[in-house]
């Protein structure tokens, strides 16, 4: 049964804009992805989808593909590295219908972005959508591969729709990049404070846990209660502390320079 949010997100929100360029970063836990099963099903009820194309981080393709089967009886081929080899004509993204495609398989091949560029889709659907991230050093913005792929799936669709619970960094400056993928006219150039005000009411919405109700008002998820609690570390706990941390520190960062590159 489709929630409250859910609904809301889908007749009163992503159906009455057309074409459809927006951004759902409801709060994890929201069903976003039913979000995108009800929005897809509708669609194809009103004679408004026949080709859609799910982009998503590799471990949740498996996810999509049972879940849209399990609770919308949508049939979608999980596109792998066999499907392309063994594809008739040569380019799968012409054949099949109904995909869901891993982000950086499609990301880092650039014979299969080109196959890609060839096609065109009713709706493309980028889960995780904040891994298709930009940022600025000084007045020079780094694009990403990723980045790449999302400004040339926007390109390839009518309906494009962005989900991520984490759409907003804490940098301004790189979530109106992230933002330009809806919109590149109304994002151009660098974010300045007190020179840019740029509403966003229209292209995205954010739902808390804490907002996410039943049908008869009761919460959806229970209280969530933080309190900080002190405690001493021994010497040798401070020095496991540090130097695990310094670990994670440059590890990441060797991480995000290997992805960036």
């Amino acid at each position: 049964q489709p929630l409250p949010h859910q609904i809301t997100a889908v007749y009163g929100e992503m159906l009455q804009r057309h074409p459809l360029r927006f951004l759902l970063a409801d709060d994890p836990g929201a069903g976003k992805t039913i979000m995108a099963g009800l929005l897809i099903r509708e669609l194809i009820i009103r004679g408004d989808l026949e080709r859609c194309l799910i982009v998503c981080p590799g471990s949740l393709a498996e996810q999509w593909q049972d879940e849209l089967y399990e609770k919308f009886n949508l049939r979608f081929d999980l596109l792998t590295r066999d499907k392309v080899e063994s594809s008739p004509s040569g380019n799968p993204f012409l054949e099949l219908n109904l995909v869901i495609a891993r982000l950086d398989h499609v990301g880092r091949n650039e014979e299969l972005q080109d196959k890609l560029r060839q096609s065109h889709w009713d709706l493309i659907i980028c889960d995780e959508a904040h891994k298709m991230s930009a940022s600025y050093f000084g007045n020079e913005v780094k694009y990403t591969k990723r980045y790449r792929l999302g400004q040339t799936l926007g390109e390839l669709c009518r309906h494009f729709l962005l989900m991520t619970a984490t759409p907003h960094n804490g940098k301004e400056s790189d979530f109106q990049l992230f933002m330009s993928l809806l919109d590149s006219d109304r994002f151009e150039g660098k974010y300045r404070d007190g020179v840019h005000q740029v509403d966003v009411g229209d292209l995205m919405r954010r739902m808390i846990k804490e907002k996410l109700v039943k049908f008869d008002g009761t919460p959806l998820f229970p209280e969530r209660k933080a309190y900080t609690v002190s405690y001493r570390l021994s010497d040798a706990e401070a020095a496991l502390y540090a130097r695990v941390t310094d670990y994670v520190r440059e590890e990441f960062n060797r991480a995000d320079a290997l992805e960036n590159e």
